[in-house]
């Protein structure tokens, strides 16, 4: 017999000789985590609910141990069996848990509270799953240039870990390189300031390729003088061949020249993108079509509004940048004129200049709009901040001065408590805007209104001229394109053809030639005409009464 054989049959013999623990064998504590019987148990045909009759005779006990099997003794032979639990091993990740951090700063032109801005933050770490449990606050001047806040308070918030358990720090303002790396060392965990977290938030909500191109752009950027030496034991590699090797490089200078040419790529293929967005933008100003931007904070309900006045069927959630990527669909005013209206990402609080540069030619579609429609929740109870937040972003793109609708939406959800405050926020708005409209796009209220102010402000920006058109019935193309870009007020038919009164954008006027005429270049274009039931939207507020209806009808009403 080899000693291959032997082997084998030894250990054949020591296999056959091991002997299952009894019934009475002490089964691991982690094994016995939630003891249940199974006559008790549904899931292998018991009656849920059952009393024990006292007779442990042929009882089982199924035990569930930390890793999802059942164990069950009790067996006449004594022999432990084991089963796959049905439910699945749980494999997500653990939430983690933040603390927020602010500086308190006393200053004269401050336009938010420092808590309104840590509710905000709040929002957006719930908004890539993150647990907030606390927030501290120090009032200072201006941020330690070292760490922030200053070494006492520091030491309160390191001291707060042991109780509240949190293993990241959020900071409230973007943080100096230096300062990051402070406050890391001093508190022993991470830290991750305002611009990092709103950067997080966008790449997961980017969902097209330019869009998520911008995003790591931005990413890249921001992380770029953040670098850190990662890998001591590479702290110098040799590059070069024979006569050419040096000290090498660090490991810091290789990352670094890593993403500066990844920044390269990028920029690279965004400009390839932008070309193509431009050649879109350069269609629509041949075609004379007018471009309607919906601008507004994030959240405010412009996607919602987009859905309401086209059916483009775009997501509109409850949720922080839930727009990133410009959505354009071709709408029609009152008058039956086509007009081209653009959903935008939304605006915040000291949104990061980086987005801003890198989402420069998304922005974009803000300065080449014909009007602007601001859409504000009036309801939010930091509605005059965020409008201001809105003014402030719009003169850093240079649209600040570009003709606009306000649009104060989500009035179904207004009380009669809140007349006073949308009063205010009306008469605030109404002093730089052309109309002011109180709107719900959820149910559609004040819709018509709205479209109705957006095609006055179209016309007096534009420069209508009053026209007379005369073609032949086989020059049906004219009168089909009078009506998507002009405004018909008459339409004649005799043995000649087609006779259409109306209005036309000046500039457009000679591509009817030569069946146009001009009227009376004198005249300018008459209001368009709303809605017989609606009132003046800028003047009557909730609570007032004119001649018709009030424009927003309570819910408690």
């Amino acid at each position: 017999m080899t000693t291959s054989t032997r082997q084998r049959d030894d250990e054949t013999t020591a296999l056959a000789n091991v002997t299952a623990p009894s019934p009475e064998a002490t089964i691991p504590a982690f094994w016995t985590e939630r003891p249940v019987s199974v006559r008790d148990d549904t899931r292998y045909g018991g009656e849920s609910g059952g009393k024990d009759d006292g007779d442990d005779q042929g009882d089982e006990d199924l035990y569930e141990d930390r890793f999802g099997n059942d164990h069950r003794d009790g067996d006449d032979d004594g022999e432990l069996h084991v089963a796959r639990a049905e439910r699945p091993f749980p494999t997500a990740r653990p939430t983690e848990q933040a603390l927020l951090i602010a500086v308190d700063v006393q200053a004269r032109d401050k336009v938010w509270e420092t808590s309104d801005t840590l509710e905000e933050l709040a929002r957006l770490a719930e908004t890539v799953d993150v647990e907030v449990v606390g927030s501290v606050t120090q009032r200072l001047a201006h941020p330690m240039a070292g760490t922030y806040f200053g070494k006492g308070k520091l030491g309160e918030v390191k001291a707060l870990r042991e109780g509240l358990g949190y293993d990241m720090v959020l900071v409230d303002s973007e943080l100096t390189p230096a300062q990051q790396r402070n406050l890391e060392q001093a508190l022993d965990v991470k830290v991750i300031d305002r611009t990092a977290l709103i950067l997080d938030v966008f790449a997961r909500r980017a969902q097209t390729h330019e869009g998520r191109l911008q995003v790591e752009l931005a990413q890249l950027q921001y992380r770029l003088p953040r670098l850190t030496r990662m890998w001591t034991h590479l702290s110098r590699q040799g590059v070069g061949g024979v006569g050419l090797r040096g000290p090498g490089e660090t490991q810091l200078e290789a990352d670094r020249r890593e993403v500066n040419t990844r920044i390269a790529h990028l920029k690279k293929e965004l400009q390839t993108v932008n070309t193509h967005r431009e050649l879109h933008r350069e269609r629509r100003r041949h075609h004379q079509t007018p471009v309607v931007a919906l601008v507004g904070y994030t959240n405010a309900g412009k996607s919602t509004l987009l859905n309401a006045l086209t059916g483009a069927g775009v997501m509109a959630e409850d949720k922080l940048f839930a727009t990133l990527d410009p959505t354009t669909r071709r709408g029609s005013l009152p008058s039956g004129r086509d007009v081209l209206l653009t959903d935008t990402v939304g605006f915040i609080n000291n949104l990061p200049t980086l987005l801003i540069a890198a989402f420069r030619a998304t922005l974009e579609e803000i300065n080449e709009a014909t009007v602007l429609v601001h859409v504000l929740d009036v309801t939010h109870p930091n509605a005059f901040e965020q409008a201001e937040t809105v003014q402030q972003v719009l003169e850093e793109l240079g649209a600040d001065d570009a003709p606009m609708v306000v649009a104060l939406n989500k009035v179904d959800a207004m009380d009669r408590e809140d007349d006073e405050r949308y009063q205010a926020i009306a008469a605030t708005l109404a002093t730089s805007a052309r109309a002011v409209v109180p709107i719900s796009a959820q149910d559609g209220r004040g819709i018509a209104e709205l479209l109705a102010r957006v095609e006055e402000t179209l016309e007096e920006t534009i420069g209508f001229v009053p026209v007379l058109l005369r073609v032949p019935f086989d020059r049906g193309d004219l009168v089909d394109r009078f009506h998507r870009v002009g405004r018909v007020q008459a339409t004649r038919h005799d043995e000649a053809g087609t006779e259409v009164e109306g209005l036309l954008p000046e500039t457009i006027v000679g591509q009817f030639s030569p069946y146009v005429s001009v009227r009376d270049a004198g005249r300018t274009a008459p209001p368009a005409a709303a809605p017989d039931d609606a009132p003046d939207a800028a003047n009557t507020l909730p609570g007032q009464t004119g001649e018709a209806e009030p424009a927003v009808a309570h819910p408690a009403a």
